[in-house]
């Protein structure tokens, strides 16, 4: 896991996130994630539906990531784009304050990403930091 870790050093590190993972693609499993974040929760199954190529349910009943649910807003991730994103909205949750968080998930062939965003961020600028370090990821790989 610590290899992965240093990706999600990376993107905390211009306070842009309050969270962030690394998941296997292959095995669809949690490789790394920000310490004490919810998305250090996500399970076995939770990853599955949020990967799987069944996009039916996940786009009527949304996501749920370390137990925080979430609207799909837009699903590129499987899609011709090549864009290869997802953008969700945490749902407004009973035991919080009203605000929601963008979250967006860039697929990086081997691995997938999932940001956070600080309170307020909006998911234009999630969506470029991802890409950014998903063409990093990418030329590492392919070097």
């Amino acid at each position: 896991m610590s290899g992965w870790q240093e990706y999600i050093s990376s993107l905390m590190k211009d306070g842009l996130c309050c969270d962030a993972a690394v998941i296997s693609m292959a095995h669809q499993q949690l490789l790394a994630a920000h310490p004490g974040g919810v998305l250090a929760n996500m399970t076995q199954q939770e990853i599955q539906a949020l990967l799987g190529r069944n996009r039916d349910t996940l786009l009527t009943e949304g996501a749920t990531l370390g137990g925080l649910r979430c609207l799909v807003i837009r699903d590129n991730l499987y899609t011709d784009t090549h864009n290869y994103t997802m953008d969700l909205r945490t749902k407004q949750q009973d035991n919080s304050d009203t605000c929601t968080y963008a979250i967006t998930v860039a697929l990086a062939n081997p691995v997938c990403l999932i940001l956070v965003g600080q309170k307020g961020i909006q998911g234009g600028m999630l969506n470029l930091k991802a890409f950014k370090m998903v063409r990093y990821i990418k030329n590492s790989i392919h070097q």
